[in-house]
């Protein structure tokens, strides 16, 4: 079966439910017992205080607690005396003191001593025979109470159980404000009662079973959850199937606004840029067919005219050939490095570089080409350096084929005008020509690859329809900007925008 993404993630929820719910179960269990016992601990704890007042009644009778020392019956007499009694609401309140013994010595002779000690309760008043019906009896020690109680006179010395038994609690035994002995009674490790047990057990079975409950309700949730959230998925899925086999024009379905749906509308922007450039590569590959026929087909009847006899072998002829053979020589070049461009193999050498001194360096040289094409230029670079990091051969051919584009393309008599200025961090350069010009919207298809204004713009001027493409890639690979726009004299105006390094 294979794991897909929909079980991974019902998986995992499923198992962080788990483990949380398995956690939280066990801590409850664990908080169970040990709350219980904590319980339990605190009624000893009460038990042991009426435990030590009964003791202190014990001394005030007896004078001592030898007795409990020699024979544990009477303990076990005084812990059957507290089981028997439900303990008071009040259980810090100490009983009342009893009448103050009289001095037998001032009321005359020990034997009115021995006529004014209150006889000890009797037996049957405590404890039930053992012949009585089990209702009747004293509860038995559950807890194992006496054989944790350790009772120490007030010299410190043990008389019932250890002395030095570490934890638990510890009552001291009281008298007339004065510190007769004390309690100690062991701490409760574990619960030995049956009832007690099962009361805990109970508790922790009800809690396990509502953790199972828990856990399968989780799984049957995550289980719709993660089918709910990824079935986006599936829509994705069959778009981007359809566009892995050429079908450009299918979209995602934008089901909704989370990061699957950022992820819908990108496969939508991705299928419509490879509809787009797909459709510009087929119409490419048309327009470099046909740019590539017109020169051969051109060469191919001047020579077999040639070979005919219909022309004869003239400097005329052979330049006709030359130039179609220039021409075709361009576009291949141009051609060859829009692909070097696009596959990231064009290479630069970037250095700092005043732009002034370039462009005043390729104007000088362009001079005499535009004064023979009856053209007049106008230089408005001034003297300020314009530094920028630049590859000296890149900027020139930029710079190169936008005045060659000025001089094919404008007609006799016009005017060429060339600017640089700095606009903040960025330096400005312009280059703008007179008529004639190009249609309204149709400045930003310069820079379309093979495309052709009508007219001024067409091939019978010599351009490949390439120039400005590799222009605005060579730019944009500089990291600056190139745009066309209507010129106020009546052309084109070439504007590029390049990032500056240093101030005047």
């Amino acid at each position: 079966m294979r794991l897909t993404i929909a079980r991974k993630l019902a998986l995992a929820i499923t198992a962080i439910v788990i483990i949380s719910i398995g956690t939280l179960a066990w801590v409850t269990s664990q908080n169970l017992k040990s709350g219980f016992i904590a319980y339990l601990s605190d009624l000893e704890k009460q038990d042991l205080v009426r435990l030590s007042n009964l003791l202190a009644e014990d001394y005030r009778q007896n004078g001592n607690f030898d007795r409990f020392q020699a024979n544990r019956r009477p303990m076990r007499d005084l812990l059957d005396q507290i089981r028997s009694k439900p303990r008071p609401e009040n259980e810090n309140a100490r009983p009342p003191p009893p009448p103050r013994r009289r001095d037998p010595e001032r009321e005359g002779g020990a034997e009115d001593h021995h006529a004014e000690r209150p006889p000890p309760p009797p037996r049957s008043q405590d404890r039930p025979p053992r012949d009585a019906p089990p209702e009747q009896r004293p509860p038995m020690d559950p807890m194992n109470f006496g054989q944790r109680l350790s009772l120490i006179d007030k010299h410190g010395q043990p008389l019932i159980g250890p002395g030095d038994a570490p934890g638990g609690s510890t009552v001291p035994i009281m008298l007339d404000n004065e510190k007769i002995g004390m309690l100690r009674l062991a701490p409760l490790r574990q619960i030995s009662n049956a009832s007690a047990v099962d009361f805990v057990s109970v508790q922790i079975r009800h809690t396990l079973w509502l953790a199972l409950a828990l856990i399968v309700i989780s799984l049957a949730f995550s289980l719709w959850l993660a089918r709910h959230l990824l079935r986006p998925l599936k829509s994705l899925h069959k778009v981007t199937a359809k566009i892995s086999k050429g079908q450009l024009d299918a979209r995602a379905e934008m089901i909704s606004q989370d990061e699957l749906g950022d992820l819908a509308r990108d496969i939508n922007s991705m299928a419509q840029n490879l509809e787009r450039n797909e459709a510009q590569r087929s119409r490419m590959l048309a327009d470099i067919s046909h740019e590539l026929r017109t020169p051969l087909t051109v060469i191919q009847g001047e020579i077999e005219a040639l070979m005919d006899g219909v022309r004869h072998i003239t400097p005329a002829a052979m330049e006709s050939l030359h130039a179609e053979v220039r021409h075709l020589n361009k576009l291949v070049d141009d051609i060859r490095q829009l692909t070097l461009a696009d596959s990231g193999d064009l290479h630069y050498q970037f250095v700092d570089m005043d732009l002034r001194l370039l462009l005043a360096d390729l104007l000088q040289r362009f001079a005499l080409r535009i004064e023979q094409a009856g053209l007049r230029l106008e230089s408005q670079i001034g003297d300020t350096p314009a530094w920028t990091t630049a590859d000296g051969g890149r900027l020139t051919q930029v710079l190169g084929n936008l005045l060659e584009n000025c001089i094919r393309y404008t007609d006799r008599g016009g005017v060429i005008v060339c600017s640089l200025v700095r606009n903040g961090e960025l330096m400005e350069l312009s280059l703008e020509d007179s008529a004639p010009g190009v249609a309204d919207g149709k400045h930003a298809l310069l820079f379309d690859r093979l495309y052709r204004a009508d007219y001024a713009r067409s091939r019978a001027n010599g351009g490949s329809g390439l120039g400005l493409s590799i222009c605005k890639v060579i730019v944009e690979a500089h990291g600056g900007q190139i745009s066309a726009a209507p010129s106020q004299l009546g052309g084109v105006k070439i504007r590029i925008q390049l990032p500056c390094i240093k101030t005047a």
